[in-house]
């Protein structure tokens, strides 16, 4: 089953650049969107999240605030 994933990072967070790395090397296509860049996707963040901390990943309409290795494997399961 194919997921649906979004991360929302900026350029200078170590964790959105794990979280990218964890679906790459995981062969898990997503779709990154930088908010320190884009305001709309940034607001966009803030309503799924109710945070302006990144990264915040979607995950087929799950949201998880941070990268949270474990949540993030369990949701990739589902």
């Amino acid at each position: 089953m194919a997921h649906k994933v979004i991360v929302y990072g900026t350029e200078m967070c170590p964790w959105c650049k794990r979280a990218e790395a964890f679906f790459k090397d995981n062969d898990i296509n997503f779709t990154y969107y930088d908010v320190g860049a884009d305001q709309m996707k940034a607001q966009e963040m803030v309503e799924k999240s109710g945070q302006t901390g990144v990264p915040v990943i979607d995950i087929d309409g799950i949201t998880v605030v941070g990268f949270d290795e474990l949540k993030i494997k369990t949701l990739m399961k589902a």
